[in-house]
C-alpha cells in the first residue's frame, strides 16, 4: 500500500478495523461509507438493526477514519425513510443509491481542501452487533410488530424461523395484524397458534395482536407463498396448531 502512495482509501463494508500505520499511508486519509446516521448503529450490522428496531429512517454516514469502532467524524450524511415493508436488502438497495449520489461530492470537498468534519455526538451512540442464526428463532410472547421488524430484518440471512413438528420452517414475508377479531378462539390462542387461513396468508396469534405469514419455506424445499403452502400441505399448517413447538 505504501508503493502505491494512495491520495485516498475509501473503505465499505470491510468487517475490520484498520490499524493506525495503515490509516497514516494516505495522503488525504481514509474515509468509511457506513450505513447508517452516526453515531446510530456503530457496528457489524446497522442495516438490520436499523429494520429490528422499527426506525423510521436509516441512511449514509461518510466518515474520516480513526482507529477506533465507527468513530470518527463525520462529513456528510444522506436520509432515507424504512418503509414499513422494507427488507434488509431493500434498505441496502435504497443506501446504495444514496452512496452513489454523496460520495462522488465528499471525494472532491477533500480535494479541494473543503471538506467539513463534524464531531459524532457520544449521547447518540448505538451499537448494531453481528447477527447470528440463533436470534433468527421467533419468540411469538413478543408484539406481532416486533416480529414483523424481525422477519424483515433477517431477510435475506440468516432468515427468521420457527419449529413445528420438530422442523424449523423459514418465515421470509410477514406483515403484523395490530387488532384480531375477538373470538372465543382468539381469547383462548397460546402465542404462535394459528387462527386463521387467509388466500394469501396464514394468521398466527403473537404476544399482541397477529402476525400474517405470507411467504414461508419447509425443509428441503425453497420458499413458496402462502397460497401455495395451503394448497398443498394445509393440514400441517391447519388452525389451532402452534409454531414453536
Amino acid at each position: 500500500m505504501r508503493e502505491l502512495k494512495p491520495d485516498l482509501m475509501i473503505v465499505a463494508a470491510y468487517g475490520m478495523l484498520l490499524p493506525q500505520e495503515v490509516l497514516d499511508i494516505p495522503r488525504l486519509g481514509c474515509i468509511n461509507v457506513h450505513t447508517s446516521l452516526l453515531p446510530r448503529w456503530r457496528g457489524a450490522a446497522p442495516i438490520q438493526r436499523a429494520i429490528e428496531a422499527g426506525d423510521a429512517e436509516s441512511g449514509v454516514t461518510i466518515m474520516q477514519m480513526d482507529i477506533g469502532l465507527d468513530t470518527g467524524a463525520s462529513l456528510a450524511q444522506a436520509k432515507c425513510a424504512i418503509a414499513n415493508t422494507d427488507s434488509s436488502a431493500d434498505l441496502y438497495n435504497k443506501l446504495l443509491d444514496l452512496t452513489a449520489d454523496v460520495l462522488p461530492q465528499v471525494i472532491d470537498d477533500i480535494a479541494e481542501g473543503k471538506a467539513i468534519c463534524t464531531r459524532q455526538d457520544e449521547a447518540g451512540v448505538t451499537y448494531a452487533r453481528k447477527l447470528s442464526k440463533q436470534e433468527a428463532c421467533l419468540d411469538w410472547s413478543e408484539t406481532a410488530v416486533q416480529l414483523d421488524c424481525k422477519v424483515r430484518a433477517f431477510n435475506p440471512w440468516p432468515v427468521a424461523f420457527s419449529t413445528l413438528d420438530g422442523d424449523n420452517i423459514r418465515i421470509w414475508q410477514a406483515q403484523a395484524v395490530t387488532t384480531v377479531d375477538n373470538n372465543a378462539l382468539n381469547k383462548a390462542a397460546a402465542p404462535g397458534t394459528i387462527i386463521k387461513h387467509h388466500l394469501e396468508s396464514i394468521e398466527v396469534m403473537t404476544g399482541s395482536g397477529s402476525l400474517l405469514i405470507k411467504q414461508l419455506q419447509l425443509p428441503g424445499s425453497k420458499a413458496l407463498s402462502a397460497r401455495d403452502i395451503l394448497n398443498g400441505k394445509a393440514e400441517r399448517f391447519a388452525v389451532g396448531r402452534c409454531f414453536g413447538q
